[in-house]
């Protein structure tokens, strides 16, 4: 017969067993560390920016670019914003529920078939993009706030120049909450298209009596001409480029799973694509493409560890990356893939995409903490 003695250290085994298995899964996850009043910062740089006498929105669509619309939304109203755009009406309820009522939420997609009770429900703020969608606004929902969105040029959304001009006075005397247009090249200063894109905008709306967008992060720093009455700031914000100098609001810390000695001849990962030339300190690394970290970043990408950086050797694989050690004084427990050391937009350059892509790619799996509140 087993004694209480006996039970009690079975007890405590499988109380000690559990909480390493709660810990080993935190630590299998990843974190994902975003820093709120960085995020914040970088707005109220890019809102001063814009100039006094502009209002200066803020872009949360995407899930905030992948960070999470709820925080993201909630810290950025109280850094002062009190216009946000989303995507889709799916997006601007989210954002609704976190925010409550107030702040004025527009809808880049506009007016969908389907989505007069989503906006109604959630005092959503429709940006029109056709005559399509502006018949079915003011038949669905007759007297509730809209905006309008005109193409100046990027031949993606917006009435053209002659569909507005059709329907201009129609638009207008129903009081849009704001006219706005979205530039293609707003990162390269030089670029002959925003000069045309502003003409074209200023043709389209003057005298209109409505206030106008046109510029988000890129046009912000393209001047005062691009300013108009509102600004959507956007990639700004979450420390991307063209905004240089922006915080980095996202870490990125990766568990190191084993370290294995790899002897010259021996070859890593799937395809053998990397042979080593002498003796080498592997990591292998719990991360992978189903985390939002590209197979291109393989053979061309590197994981930092207190600013050391440390090259990635063979491909990325859906949940493991191997990563070059052997210049490191110690074993690591963890690798950064985001932080000071290295950016988002470095990891975009050497994943040949852009930190749009790379924020909006960061996977469900990793642990998310916030820093600075708002969460």
């Amino acid at each position: 017969m087993r004694t209480a003695r006996a039970f009690g250290s079975r007890a405590r085994f499988l109380l000690d067993l559990g909480r390493a298995q709660a810990e080993t899964t935190a630590m299998a996850t990843g974190f994902l560390t975003i820093d709120l009043d960085a995020l914040a910062r970088n707005w109220t740089v890019l809102d001063k920016a814009s100039g006094g006498g502009v209002e200066s929105g803020a872009v949360v669509k995407a899930n905030g670019y992948g960070l999470g619309a709820s925080a993201v939304a909630r810290r950025l109203a109280r850094a002062g914003a009190r216009r946000f755009f989303v995507a889709a009406a799916e997006e601007g309820a989210a954002v609704r529920r976190a925010l409550g009522p107030g702040p004025e939420i527009g809808v880049f997609g506009g007016h969908m078939a389907g989505d007069a009770d989503k906006l109604r429900a959630h005092g959503l703020v429709p940006m029109l993009n056709s005559i399509e969608q502006l018949t079915r606004h003011f038949e669905a929902l007759p007297g509730h706030p809209f905006g309008v969105q005109i193409d100046s040029g990027m031949n993606r959304l917006g009435l053209e120049p002659a569909e507005w001009a059709a329907v201009r006075e129609i638009a207008i005397s129903a009081a849009p909450r704001l006219v706005m247009s979205h530039l293609a090249c707003a990162d390269d200063p030089d670029h002959p298209i925003n000069a045309s894109q502003l003409r074209c905008f200023r043709e389209m709306t003057d005298g209109c009596g409505i206030p106008r967008s046109l510029s988000a992060t890129g046009g912000i720093l393209l001047g005062a001409d691009y300013h108009f009455e509102v600004t959507r700031p956007g990639i700004g914000v979450y420390g991307g480029r063209p905004f240089e100098g922006a915080e980095p609001v996202v870490t990125l810390d990766l568990p190191v799973i084993q370290v294995r000695e790899v002897m010259p001849g021996e070859a890593v990962g799937y395809g053998v694509t990397w042979k080593a030339e002498h003796p080498t300190r592997v990591a292998t690394v719990a991360a992978g493409y189903a985390d939002g970290i590209f197979r291109y970043f393989a053979h061309q990408g590197r994981m930092m560890h207190h600013g050391t950086p440390c090259p990635i050797l063979g491909r990325v694989s859906m949940d493991l990356i191997t990563v070059d050690v052997t210049h490191l004084p110690e074993d690591p427990v963890s690798l950064q893939l985001l932080g000071e050391s290295q950016t988002v937009d470095d990891v975009a350059d050497a994943a040949r995409t852009i930190g749009y892509e790379i924020l909006t790619s960061l996977g469900a799996r990793y642990g998310r903490r916030y820093l600075g509140g708002g969460a």
